[in-house]
């Protein structure tokens, strides 16, 4: 059985990782709030990119400023661990800042990529990887899968009953 902590990031493991890749390295981002089949599939694209594929995974609060005060719904110690049992992910890096760029820019990921949701210009850290030649992608999004919708069918559900 893998060891999911060997799997969970610290900075210093980030700045190894980055000094002496052995494969082309893949990152991407997200809160991972309530897991999917959205995010699996999502997740299965970006590692068939080839290469080792990191995770970086908003901390609670951070997930609190992005998405409001009654999210995440599930608490990082949970969301790292869902993510850690894929056997399609190698890393998961929590990170409490607004945006991911500090930890892309030490990374300098071979691949960058983010939901189908997003114009690429507009991905953080476009700019940074595409100046040393990396490559940023975006993957379609499966269509009525979302965390948000979820959410909704629930509360649906409380309000009919």
């Amino acid at each position: 059985m893998i060891e999911l902590e060997k799997k969970i990031l610290t900075e210093k493991n980030l700045a190894n990782l980055a000094e002496n890749r052995k494969s082309p390295l893949i990152w991407t981002n997200g809160c991972f709030d309530l897991i999917h089949t959205g995010h699996i599939n999502y997740l299965l694209a970006c590692k068939k990119l080839g290469g080792e594929l990191i995770i970086g995974i908003n901390t609670d609060d951070s997930v609190k400023k992005l998405k409001g005060d009654q999210r995440p719904i599930l608490p990082l110690t949970d969301r790292i661990q869902h993510l850690a049992a894929f056997f399609f992910v190698d890393y998961i890096f929590p990170f409490s800042e607004e945006t991911p760029l500090k930890w892309i820019k030490k990374l300098k990921p071979d691949f960058l990529v983010k939901g189908g949701d997003y114009q690429i210009q507009d991905i953080v850290g476009y700019t940074e990887v595409l100046a040393y030649g990396g490559k940023v992608k975006t993957i379609p999004m499966v269509p009525g899968k979302s965390t948000t919708s979820i959410i909704d069918k629930i509360l649906e559900s409380y309000d009919k009953s």
